[in-house]
């Protein structure tokens, strides 16, 4: 199973959300590159990098994904107000492996589509964000009618590989990844899901190598020393 650490990025720092509330959030560096560095060193081959003031709408932290892409050997799965080709084409150029696509997948699936034959299922990335079991939007600002499992089938109809789910009551708390809907998930599709949201002990993870998912991100368990990156790594990574 990959482990992905997290960086969310928010006016230049590396924060943290509870339950992706931007009025919650927790700074635990000035310095993104160094952390980034740091996880590296400890043996990690992915970053998930979130570009927190892009999904809401307000600006991006474009130059700092630029830099951390050009000096570190990760392997970047970067989203974060992803809306059009040319978001795609940017991040694509600059180094990122995998581009991290949300509330384009809800509004706009027919761009999705194309997103996809034009640069491949490979380097695409559908984050599907849920409260309740229903799609979120826009920086989880907005919610949708959408259900989590029938919008996964409708997009891996349309030739999506790579999901990630986040069940956002969770996100930041620690209480537990919802292997209910993940499993939903993966017993309705072949999609190969990435796990967010909650993780906050090894067990955790262990939890969802034993079922097989392709991934797992940890971001809170990390920063507040709850997770060894390098032990969890050695033991799970792939």
């Amino acid at each position: 199973m990959i482990i992905l650490p997290a960086i969310d990025l928010k006016a230049g720092q590396v924060v943290r959300l509870e339950q992706g509330d931007f009025t919650r959030k927790t700074i635990y560096s000035n310095d993104p590159l160094a952390v980034a560095r740091q996880f590296s060193d400890q043996g990690a081959e992915w970053l998930h990098l979130v570009d927190l003031d892009g999904a809401a709408g307000q600006g991006k932290n474009f130059s700092l994904i630029k830099q951390i892409a050009s000096q570190t050997e990760l392997k970047l799965q970067t989203g974060g107000g992803v809306r059009s080709q040319a978001d795609v084409a940017n991040l694509l150029q600059i180094g990122v492996e995998r581009v991290v696509i949300g509330t384009l997948a809800v509004k706009n699936p027919e761009l999705l589509q194309k997103i996809l034959i034009e640069f491949g299922s490979e380097s695409i990335l559908v984050s599907l964000d849920a409260r309740q079991g229903k799609i979120a939007t826009s920086g989880w600002l907005e919610e949708s009618d959408q259900d989590l499992v029938d919008f996964a089938i409708k997009i891996e109809k349309l030739g999506v590989k790579y999901i990630l789910y986040t069940d956002i009551g969770r996100d930041g708390m620690l209480s537990g990844p919802d292997l209910i809907g993940l499993g939903k998930i993966k017993e309705a599709t072949d999609l190969k899901v990435i796990a967010s949201g909650g993780i906050s002990s090894k067990a955790d993870l262990y939890r969802l190598a034993e079922r097989n998912f392709y991934g797992a991100i940890t971001g809170q368990a990390i920063y507040q020393n709850k997770i060894n990156l390098k032990e969890i790594l050695t033991e799970l990574g792939d």
